[in-house]
């Protein structure tokens, strides 16, 4: 059938609806690239924040849109250090005085791509001739070269216990989470002088437009701590990388363009990464792409065609396998391939792509990832009913959730710093932060501004919850500038400030109002709903609800207001603001127990509580202070519910300590033992149930 006329281009556009039904269509491509945009914003201003001169960008498949659920592709990230003491040059017109001044080094020693960075002299424009450290190597010419695995050193200290690919460092073998790449670079603000005679080409299909590529020169280029396989100086060779033009390129393509490339993904990862590994990678795929989108008429990349623009991309990844040379689309000199597939493979290699060539599509059928071939058999059936057909509601859930995430990471590494503070150094700190975002945020637009104003609602309540706490400390009272702080805005999410703001009513004995918040909290935290959101430690999360995923699928990041539900952080400094029966957690660790604390554990200093039992469990104290039993019954129960039912809390350990000691309080000294007992399982370590088990066993001796 697949012979029939006209019937390549039915397959096509049956294909195409396919892959729109998993997410690859505009919008959700958009929504990818809003996503992982902000992200990188987020990440550039925490850094910034944090006095740390560098931007971070997150680069390949999340950000470009081009993925599905079942690729599950990495997270790629580059960070680059903005150092003001680095200057690296191709043209001795742009050394500066005062500066680590490099040299970018591209003759005929050094492999096409890459470069020698070679040091100069700070005070005058001269090569740099004195005393070697050792992150620097003497030439047999005489010249001073900075050795690439510097930046590999920088890159295993953000991921400890990462493994080492290339460049990067990954975060890998963690169940339910992403693998996570981090690359460290140094930025070159001029254009690579390789990559010149680029801007002059102009291909059949008039693709890179004039306007393209005057963006991407401006650009200029990073040069990542990697030498070229096989190299003499691999040590000392830097990889020139185009990453920002590269993504500037991926964001001009059509949709077909982009269904190409993730249908050459799926090939990949079904029929060949199975036999060989990562021989073929997806950025050759990539540059192949490039290639022919350049040498074919734009007519040709159409729905009722992807068939055919599979096919040319295929042939095109044939030949390059067959002649052993994949050149980088904007450094053609470069060859991608070089090193990379064995003799011994390379026939195996080309059967396989020669198979899926000649059957004219029939062995996408084959395909497991995201159900594509079932999907296309049912579509050209005219079954529909045997799928959930759309998924873009999980994809916009996924991708909320990743938003909700970031900024729980950010505001976690700002708290991290006044952990241990005085409440003079606190507030002045976040106050600087506080100053420094309404800069940034008045200074920028579109997502940089978004992401400031995620961050700064967060450092508000966090410095009115100090305040309060020293109020509450000094005059039992809340002071009209606490109160300011905090109310600024307690949408930071569904519940957290706003139960913040509860608990330090309950302090100054305001029960009405107490309970008001805490109603108003209770309304709007819907069960069907709401997602609760925690990054203290990592854990396997369940499938999201799946009317977040609906919620999701029709709004951005303005979603987190509504849908999401952060865990309730406290320092130490806030102890005032705490319930005594959760100041526990804040000396949960015993000298033993600090030896197995990792180096992201600071939060094991603080009060943290998942918010929906905490709200049940501030319900319970509420009703219990002004005496209404059916109320703090009911409080109780859904407590009990929350911690047995709900399956993504971060605390879930703490939440049963809390719950024991609301059973110690009904006088239930038996249910309180076995909730400390069920939390020590939970936590075996750093866990203040222990605590809670010595205190209720002596007064159970001392009572007998």
């Amino acid at each position: 059938m697949f012979q029939q006329p006209g019937y390549i281009e039915n397959v096509s556009l049956r294909l195409s609806e396919v892959l729109a039904d998993i997410g690859v269509d505009e919008r959700i491509v958009q929504k990818r690239r809003r996503t992982w945009l902000l992200r990188e914003s987020m990440k550039t201003i925490s850094l910034q924040l944090r006095d740390i001169n560098g931007t971070g960008y997150y680069l390949g498949s999340q950000s470009e849109g081009t993925t599905t659920l079942g690729l599950n592709s990495d997270i790629d990230q580059l960070l680059c250090h903005n150092n003001y003491m680095y200057n690296v040059i191709q043209d001795w017109a742009d050394w500066e005085p005062g500066k680590l001044n490099y040299l970018m080094i591209q003759d005929e020693t050094v492999s096409s791509g890459y470069c020698l960075l070679q040091l100069l002299r700070d005070d005058a424009p001269l090569p740099y001739n004195d005393v070697l450290d050792g992150d620097h190597f003497r030439d047999r010419t005489g010249r001073i070269l900075l050795k690439n695995t510097i930046m590999s050193a920088a890159a295993a200290n953000v991921y400890e216990g990462g493994v080492r690919h290339g460049p990067a460092y990954a975060e890998q073998g963690q169940p339910g989470l992403i693998d996570n790449d981090i690359v460290c670079a140094l930025p070159c603000k001029s254009w690579p002088l390789q990559a010149m005679q680029w801007l002059d080409q102009q291909g059949v299909g008039q693709w890179h437009s004039d306007e393209m590529k005057r963006y991407c020169s401006k650009t200029g280029c990073f040069v990542v701590g990697v030498g070229s396989k096989g190299s003499e100086n691999e040590e000392l060779e830097w990889r020139i990388s185009t990453s920002l033009a590269e993504r500037c390129l991926m964001f001009n393509l059509n949709i077909t363009q982009i269904r190409c490339y993730i249908l050459m993904k799926m090939i990949l990862k079904t029929f060949i990464k199975p036999h060989f590994g990562d021989t073929v990678s997806s950025f050759m795929c990539k540059t192949v792409l490039f290639h022919c989108i350049a040498n074919t008429h734009s007519n040709n990349w159409r729905e009722n065609k992807l068939l055919v623009c599979l096919s040319l991309c295929l042939s095109a990844l044939y030949n390059s396998i067959l002649n052993e040379n994949c050149p980088h689309f904007i450094i053609p000199g470069n060859n991608l391939m070089r090193g990379h597939i064995s003799h011994e493979s390379t026939p195996y290699m080309l059967d396989i792509l020669q198979y899926i060539i000649n059957s004219k599509g029939r062995v996408l059928l084959e395909i497991k990832c995201d159900d594509l071939g079932a999907r296309i058999q049912l579509k050209l059936s005219n079954l529909l009913f045997e799928f959930d057909i759309k998924k873009s509601n999980i994809i916009s859930g996924d991708l909320l959730d990743i938003t909700a995430q970031s900024t729980a990471v950010d505001i976690q590494r700002y708290l991290t710093i006044i952990t241990n503070c005085s409440y003079k150094e606190a507030i002045q700190t976040l106050l600087k932060y506080i100053f420094k975002l309404v800069i940034i945020s008045k200074q920028c637009q579109g997502l940089d501004k978004t992401a400031s104003s995620l961050h700064v609602i967060w450092l508000c309540t966090t410095l009115g919850s100090i305040l309060a706490s020293l109020n509450i400390q000094q005059y039992h009272a809340l002071s009209a500038e606490a109160l300011t702080w905090i109310l600024l805005d307690l949408n930071t999410d569904v519940a957290c400030s706003k139960l913040k703001l509860a608990f330090m009513l309950y302090c100054i004995e305001d029960s009405q109002r107490t309970e008001i918040v805490l109603r108003d909290i209770e309304a709007n935290y819907d069960l069907n709903t709401v997602e609760p959101v925690c990054k203290c430690h990592n854990f396997i999360h369940q499938v999201s609800r799946k009317g977040f995923n609906a919620i999701c699928d029709n709004y951005n990041e303005e979603a987190i207001k509504y849908t999401i539900a952060f865990c309730v952080k406290f320092l130490p400094c806030e102890i005032y603001c705490v319930p005594h029966e959760l100041r526990y957690e804040m000396f949960r660790s015993t000298e033993e127990d600090l030896a197995f604390r990792g180096r992201h554990d600071d939060w094991m200093d603080w009060a943290v509580v998942d918010s929906l039992p905490y709200l049940y469990f501030l319900q319970y104290k509420n009703y219990s202070n002004i005496q209404r039993q059916e109320d703090k019954q009911r409080a109780l129960s859904n407590l009990i519910r929350t911690i047995d039912l709900e399956p993504n809390l971060g605390h879930r350990e703490t939440a049963l300590n809390l719950l024991g000691q609301c059973m110690e309080q009904e006088g239930r000294a038996r249910d309180a033992l076995c909730c400390y007992l069920s939390s020590l399982n939970l936590r075996e370590r750093n866990n203040a149930a222990k605590f809670h088990i010595c205190r209720l066993l002596s007064t159970l001796v001392n009572a007998h």
